[in-house]
């Protein structure tokens, strides 16, 4: 197969072809905590507040998460930081979701939430530091 003139394999080349995504238990766990702190913030917007603030804060609280995730914390993130500051900013995402529960009353939902989000991303943080 020829080389590029840049000296770059061939995306063709099949000894340099990425191999299949494997996809783990955790990462579906992860994906599910991610989903259910988006769904959180727009309960906790849409329930929480008044009419007219609670579709402002229903739309802009999950928009909010999304933002700070797709910058910091994605593995595409926008802005690449330091592996403590990503940590932060996922660890921030959390505790408001969880803060969004108690502030509902639902004291042992957001409990619940927390135990699974601190725990499925201690293994997800040292999975990648690993």
């Amino acid at each position: 197969m020829p080389v590029p003139p840049s000296g770059e394999p061939s995306p063709a080349d099949p000894a340099h072809a990425p191999g299949p995504v494997r996809v783990t238990a955790l990462d579906v766990v992860r994906l599910l905590v991610e989903l259910f702190a988006l769904f959180t913030f727009a309960w906790w917007g849409f329930t929480a507040w008044p009419f007219a603030w609670n579709v402002l804060a229903g739309i802009a609280a999950p928009a909010l998460a999304i933002l700070l995730w797709a910058l910091f914390v994605s593995p595409k993130a926008a802005v690449r930081v330091h592996p403590f500051v990503r940590a932060v900013v996922e660890l921030l995402v959390f505790a408001a979701a969880t803060v969004a529960w108690w502030t509902m009353g639902q004291v042992w939902i957001g409990l619940a939430f927390a135990l699974v989000a601190v725990v499925s991303g201690v293994l997800v943080g040292r999975r990648r530091l690993s």
